[in-house]
């Protein structure tokens, strides 16, 4: 789920949540193989029934051991973190959902509660298996303060990433160039084998599409289905979204204008934006806004590019979306509450593992973001080239090579069949990149909910035709219900004038 991130918020707001991201490693380029022998690593597996956050029922958590570096199999290891929501029935199908996370940087197991809630169909007739990708959660997760209070308090030029980067890679002993997609696919195909599935189905979210792709590409004879909701296709670059940035707010825009009670209430909220940016850009404003963990108030410096990467990573959702012109227009007048009010809400969301999220990025895409690409995707007025700046300066001080070679960004050619979802709001994996993805899977069918945003199983019907297509997955999936979504209305006032 290319995820959003929290106060942590000078870097991640400007993130993917990939949410909100890629493929290889340098040392993995060289078409290294797939563990065969099974043996070993299933005698390593750990199990035990287990309580896990967000779920009132027992389920099975397990460990299993995997090296850190698939060369030197012998070496240092990691220690998988697992929990298995086994199946309702007594007549469960013998393949498995496999839910591959977003960020990069998600950790599956931390999405356990809303991931039962929503596959609650599927998981009628179907184990479902979450796997905290290495890295994250429990899978020596990588995770540090890369932002604190002082770094909200001055310009965003004065704020050095890089150096915060490097401080955070100081505080692991990880050999950071082993955190790829493909020793990921590696890790999930050892849970597979440990597990005893023949064959699995996968869903991938956002970035989880990514590593979902290139499971395809390496493992094709273990899968027996694939869903990519909000797809990430190898072949384009992850980083610079500030073109599909405004996309998804000039779509929001438009919907606005064509609200009567909108449109009356906050008149062309476009030119108020923009406004308040270049007026943002002359002088930062300070804000006051509580703390979401402590209540406590804090003074944030608002930048331009600030206010900008929050308002993006609220259109991610249609929840989050509908606020926008009232956080918009309410700012303008000066008044930061309504944005301070969206900003804690990201704060309560699961974490991102930053250490992950680089390693990732800083192999597989940014090396392949040419100067102008980026010049490119800067030339935008919601928020500039903010995201693919950013991703620079954090990949200055982040220790790991670019890969030798291109070959992670071939398309991915696959005849397995695949469910393609995306959501015409979406503002980070469009629906173009769904078109893209699916010109080389030759199997697959590609459905776009008018009023979904970034990964739709959360909010419309989706859920329910993902549980359709597990069971038959030959059929052509029926999206009626999609367009049924309706677009949600738009909040006019504090008091939820609207709803």
């Amino acid at each position: 789920m290319i995820t959003r991130t929290s106060p942590k918020w000078l870097v991640a707001a400007s993130l993917w949540t990939m949410a909100s991201i890629s493929v290889y490693a340098a040392n993995a380029a060289d078409n290294t193989e797939l563990p065969t022998n099974t043996s070993q690593r299933a005698t390593a597996l750990q199990t035990e029934p287990c309580h896990v956050r967000g779920l009132d029922e027992q389920v099975e958590c397990a460990t299993l051991a995997v090296p850190e570096n698939y060369k030197q199999p012998n070496g240092r290891t990691i220690a998988l973190n697992i929990v298995r929501l086994p199946a309702v029935s007594s007549g469960a199908a013998a393949d498995p959902l496999f839910f591959l996370a977003g960020g990069p940087g998600q950790a599956a197991t931390e999405l356990t509660g809303v991931i039962a809630q929503i596959f609650r169909d599927v998981r009628q007739r179907r184990d479902i298996i979450l796997v905290d990708q290495r890295g994250t959660g429990k899978s020596n997760g990588m995770q540090c303060e890369i932002s604190v209070l002082e770094d909200l308090l001055v310009p965003d030029d004065a704020a050095d990433l890089a150096a915060a980067m490097a401080e955070c890679a100081s505080e692991f002993e990880h050999d950071f160039q082993q955190y790829n997609t493909v020793n990921a696919i590696q890790d999930f195909e050892a849970v597979r084998q440990a597990f005893g599935y023949q064959q699995v189905n996968l869903y991938g979210g956002s970035y989880g599409t990514r590593a979902a792709l290139v499971w395809m590409r390496e493992a094709p004879e273990s899968l027996r289905s694939v869903v990519l909701d909000g797809v990430a296709p190898t072949q384009v670059v992850i980083g610079p979204f500030g073109t599909y940035s405004q996309r998804a707010f000039d779509l929001m825009v438009a919907d606005c204008a064509n609200d009567s009670g909108c449109a009356e209430q906050f008149g062309d909220i476009a030119a108020t934006y923009y406004a308040l940016r270049e007026r943002l850009q002359a002088e930062p404003e300070r804000m006051l806004m509580n703390d979401a963990r402590s209540d406590e108030p804090r003074e944030i410096l608002m930048t331009a590019s600030r206010l900008a990467s929050t308002l993006r990573g609220a259109l991610y959702s249609p929840r989050s979306r509908q606020l926008l012109p009232l956080v918009i227009s309410e700012a303008y007048q000066g008044n930061w509450r309504p944005l301070s009010g969206l900003i804690g809400a990201f704060d309560g969301e699961s974490p991102l593992y930053v250490g992950l999220l680089a390693s990732v990025i800083c192999q597989e895409d940014m090396p392949r973001a040419s100067a102008e690409l980026l010049a490119d995707d800067a030339d935008n007025r919601f928020i500039g080239g903010r995201t693919g700046y950013d991703f620079q300066k954090i990949c200055a001080g982040w220790p790991v090579q670019s890969l030798p070679d291109e070959r992670h960004a071939e398309p991915v050619q696959s005849d397995i069949r695949t469910l393609l979802l995306s959501g015409e709001q979406d503002p980070v994996t469009p629906p173009e990149w769904g078109n893209i993805a699916a010109e080389t899977l030759t199997n697959s069918q590609h459905l776009v909910a008018e009023f979904g945003g970034h990964t739709i199983m959360s909010h419309t019907c989706a859920n329910r035709l993902i549980a359709q297509f597990l069971d038959n997955p030959s059929n052509e999936v029926d999206g009626a219900c999609l367009s049924r979504t309706r677009l949600l209305p738009f909040i006019r006032n504090v008091n939820a004038a609207g709803m």
